[in-house]
């Protein structure tokens, strides 16, 4: 039958083909892809954060969240007195959702959403390295790790005081582990955290393109274009972040993701950049910048590149849930689900402080 079916598709039409693909793609994903829009419905809109901007207490807020379905973070029963205690319990939400999702999830969506999880497990490995540097209580760090990037051996990372016992004793069993071959000689110390994890982001954020390209299909086009983006963001804030510090241009370079719109053209004119107002103007003269006139109003008004960007990420993932039968669906939501927990931090703490009107 299967090879009937390959035959069939053979010989059909490109308009055709298409059609078969998008038929068996919702026989395999449409359950998931359905409980995937409906936790995109989910989400805050416009009229919910202008709702919750005039709640007077967090209290405020969780009724708010529970009288609209919103969320399902009266399940756990936790206090709503600090801000942090209210992001905790939607990110518990948010994280019993995604689980839900990958426990239902078939190859080779299963390791598509794997790999999402592959960030969260990079931050909590410098989250602890850093902490311990700072002399924080290890069990504390670890209790403030983000619950989809946790693993097995991360209990070990405390007692790890060099690259090769950080590998030997945690990494090595993990997918993380081929993303710190480069990082052998870095000296675990204050300074070469940040150099660190831009290492390893660059080898995770190269791997995870190359998986998506063998997927095919629209999965291939639509998630190479938002890691092109994520790779541009992260030169640019690696640029930004190494204005006027001991970071020489050619170890800047070396940190840069080799893909994305801005490469290698644009990563040559990153690597002159002395001054703030010059990143400005390297976005400003990048085609696949200015092809967006919201983006480029921005630039011209002077917004912060950092916002812009962080809008444009928002922008970009909004636009790639409108699409159907591929995989970047999942990626959006959760770039979008983020999102959503920083605003509702920040809503939380100006409640909390009595600064509602704060922009």
């Amino acid at each position: 039958a299967q090879v009937f079916v390959l035959a069939t598709l053979n010989g059909m039409s490109a308009s055709y083909k298409s059609s078969f693909q998008n038929l068996f793609f919702n026989l395999k994903y449409g359950f998931l892809d359905g409980k995937l829009r409906g936790y995109v419905g989910d989400l805050l809109d416009d009229t919910d954060y202008v709702i919750l901007a005039e709640c007077e207490t967090l209290d405020d807020v969780v009724s708010y969240l529970s009288a609209t379905e919103r969320s399902k973070i009266s399940n756990y029963g936790a206090t709503h007195s600090h801000p942090s205690a209210l992001v905790e319990m939607c990110l518990k939400s948010f994280v019993s959702d995604f689980n839900t999702l990958r426990s239902l999830a078939p190859e080779p969506l299963l390791t598509f959403l794997n790999y999402l999880t592959y960030g969260y497990m990079i931050d909590n490995v410098l989250l602890i390295l850093a902490g311990i540097l700072h002399g924080r209580d290890a069990q504390e760090l670890i209790e403030k790790c983000h619950p989809l990037g946790m693993f097995d051996s991360i209990v070990m990372l405390p007692v790890a005081t060099n690259m090769p016992d950080l590998y030997k004793l945690v990494l090595v069993d993990t997918p993380l582990a081929p993303y710190f071959d480069d990082c052998m000689t870095i000296n675990l110390d204050e300074l070469n955290i940040e150099l660190l994890r831009n290492t390893v982001y660059k080898a995770y954020l190269s791997d995870f393109l190359h998986l998506c390209k063998s997927l095919g299909g629209s999965t291939s086009c639509v998630m190479t274009e938002l890691l092109n983006f994520e790779a541009d963001r992260r030169a640019v804030n690696i640029t930004i972040n190494s204005l006027g510090t001991e970071l020489s241009r050619d170890d800047r370079r070396q940190l840069f993701p080799e893909f994305g719109n801005l490469y290698p053209v644009g990563h040559r004119a990153l690597v002159s950049c002395d001054e703030y107002d010059q990143v400005r103007s390297v976005l400003a003269e990048n085609p696949a910048f200015t092809a967006s006139p919201s983006l480029l109003n921005k630039l011209a008004a002077e917004t912060a590149v950092e916002k812009l960007l962080n809008e444009e990420e928002v922008r970009r993932c909004r636009l790639t849930l409108e699409k159907n039968f591929q995989y970047a669906g999942f990626f959006a939501y959760m770039k979008l689900k983020e999102q959503e927990l920083k605003n509702m931090m920040w809503i939380a703490e100006c409640i909390s402080q009595q600064q509602k009107h704060t922009s």
